[in-house]
């Protein structure tokens, strides 16, 4: 078991709506976009005259256009975190990253938020893209807690609007940039435990959703849709029984669900297969995006301290690899 201290976030500024996305003259327009994946505007590091001009033809050249790092956008969202928890960078003792699009290859992406922050830890990458955050999870659960630091810092920095083809209509609706910290604990209590976590792969849908290296996001939009659905409904579905098995008294009504924010139309989908009523549905892809790794801890942070989350959370992600998993969260007695 895990404990959740707290979770942070970080928005850029720059907006790209779908009245601008429009304007590229790319042959879609808002009742399109609403109608196939429900969002309404996403963030970016990029420069939308950057956008507007070039379209990002060459991924490269938005490394220099970015207005912000992933180191940096990464930190941001990693002093939210620390704020809420009430803690100092020199309590971290680890800092975990994972993301679809990291800035080099070497050195390991946790190390340039670590030195944003001037954390002086270990800092190391675990990545399976979208799933990643509950990827984290589930090995930090694995691992021996006193092999572990009191405090660990799981970042993932999400700048993916760098890699996507703005040319290209199906993807460009879909990305939007941001990123999310957690704070956990193995042995200190906070006012979450993380009591289940869960991990599946397929690598044989490798090839279904890729960025090469100084190339642009792809995927087989149709195939990925079907195995989204399919497999956060799954997941769902393993959580729903642990947590309904797990005391006297409990029941799927008392359950929240947080999906991977891949595009609004998939998460109804999935909403309707498992029967979760909308009051027990939170998501924010409508006004952010899909955001990578970052879309469900996002959704957790922007919502920290309400009392929309009731006292459990089943968090279902899906990403490339092809991997999906989940966790399954109690709000922990004071």
């Amino acid at each position: 078991m895990l404990y959740l201290h707290a979770l942070g976030h970080f928005h850029p500024s720059n907006v790209i709506d779908n009245a601008f996305l429009e304007s590229l003259g790319i042959e879609t327009n808002e009742a399109w976009i609403m109608e196939r994946v429900g969002i309404k505007r996403r963030h970016t590091v990029l420069p939308l005259d950057y956008i507007r001009h070039t379209k990002n033809k060459d991924p490269r050249a938005a490394i220099e256009a970015a207005t912000m790092t992933n180191a940096q956008t990464g930190a941001m969202a990693g002093r939210m975190a620390l704020a809420r928890a009430g803690l100092n960078t020199s309590d971290i003792g680890m800092v975990l990253s994972g993301s679809c699009s990291p800035d080099e290859c070497i050195p390991a992406e946790a190390n340039r938020v670590a030195e944003e922050l001037e954390i002086d830890a270990v800092a190391l990458d675990l990545a399976s893209a979208c799933s990643s955050f509950c990827s984290q999870l589930y090995f930090l659960e694995a691992m021996r807690p006193e092999k572990l630091p009191d405090f660990i810092m799981v970042v993932n920095p999400e700048n993916s609007t760098r890699v996507v083809d703005y040319s290209e209509r199906s993807a460009c609706v879909l990305w939007g940039d941001c990123s999310s910290a957690a704070i956990v604990s193995p042995r200190i209590p906070g006012p979450w435990k993380i009591t289940e976590t869960y991990l599946k792969g397929d690598p044989s849908g490798a090839d279904k959703v890729k960025v090469p290296r100084f190339g642009h996001f792809k995927q087989q939009g149709a195939d990925v849709q079907k195995f989204g659905i399919k497999r956060a409904s799954e997941t769902y579905e393993v959580l729903r029984d642990l947590w309904v098995k797990g005391g006297e008294g409990r029941s799927s009504e008392q359950l929240r669900f947080i999906g991977h924010q891949a595009n609004l139309r998939m998460l109804e989908v999935v909403a309707r297969r498992c029967e979760i009523a909308a009051e027990r549905h939170l998501f924010n892809v409508d006004v952010r995006g899909n955001v990578g790794a970052s879309g469900a801890p996002s959704v957790l942070s922007e919502h920290w301290g309400s009392e929309m989350l009731g006292d459990a959370i089943a968090m279902c992600v899906v990403g490339s690899g092809l991997t999906w998993g989940g966790a399954l969260l109690e709000r922990n007695a004071p």
